[in-house]
């Protein structure tokens, strides 16, 4: 029987697989939500929530690498004029800090770096997931949406939020401690690539393990469902813990802001 050649995914092939489905995970949190959408204009494409909870949260555009100066300045029009549209006047522009001519632009017109994430992504083909060790007492279970939405504001959010988003777009994984949920991990699969979102544990239930066990467990299940690769964002605190499962790192996502 013939053995399948592993399909060997480049940097910059994660990091456009990654895109899409962040942008994925936007249009989906969009459709429950009246009056929002994401917008795919030529060179970026723009969430726009125009109401609270998701006003906050959501409203971000991600621009396109390595366009032309005339580009540039077309997607940047593009993306403040359809944030003033929709009366929104505070969103972020998000760069890949490769990409040293779409900062300067940025900065040129007055937008300022506010913070950053490390976009992160692994392939998952002959890829065998590291085991994360975690207390006997602690369960990994999977959650319905609406479970997971009330336990948000636990974690800092606002109340009700993505309260609309269609229960059935996520896959919800848990850790519970006598029976309490203490840390979440959500995903979704887009075109072969799970994305990992808002990986978050309590404080008072920290340096348990407990993010690398629910990150490890949606890739196990990532790589059952057949996805051939995986994303995520992270914070400079996490990016040990996803280096240890197999991520690589695909640079800096700058957060632009007026």
């Amino acid at each position: 029987m013939p053995t399948r050649r592993l399909t060997v995914h480049t940097d910059a092939d994660l990091y456009v697989r990654s895109r899409a489905t962040l942008l994925a995970s936007w249009e989906e949190y969009s459709r429950g939500v009246e009056g929002a959408a994401l917008h795919r204009l030529e060179g970026v494409a723009a969430a726009v929530f125009p109401d609270e909870p998701e006003r906050s949260v959501y409203n971000n555009a991600v621009l396109d690498l390595q366009l032309l100066a005339r580009q540039r300045a077309a997607a940047l029009d593009a993306m403040k004029a359809v944030y003033v549209e929709a009366g929104i006047t505070r969103f972020a522009a998000w760069a890949h800090e490769s990409d040293r001519a779409m900062r300067a632009d940025l900065e040129r017109r007055g937008y300022g770096l506010n913070e950053y994430t490390r976009a992160m992504g692994a392939s998952l083909e002959g890829m065998r997931v590291p085991d994360a060790t975690v207390a006997a007492d602690v369960e990994l279970v999977p959650a319905s949406w609406s479970d997971y939405v009330h336990l948000l504001p636990a974690f800092g959010t606002p109340e009700r939020l993505l309260v609309a988003t269609d229960p059935t777009a996520f896959q919800v994984r848990t850790a519970r401690i006598g029976g309490e949920t203490v840390a979440a991990a959500i995903s979704i699969d887009v075109d072969g690539d799970c994305g990992i979102f808002n990986v978050g544990t309590l404080k008072r239930a920290r340096r348990q393990g407990l993010a690398s066990a629910l990150t490890a467990l949606q890739l196990r299940e990532a790589i059952d469902r057949g996805c051939r690769t995986a994303s995520l964002q992270s914070t400079e605190m996490a990016e040990r813990l996803y280096s240890r499962l197999g991520f690589r790192d695909l640079g800096r996502i700058l957060e632009y802001v007026l």
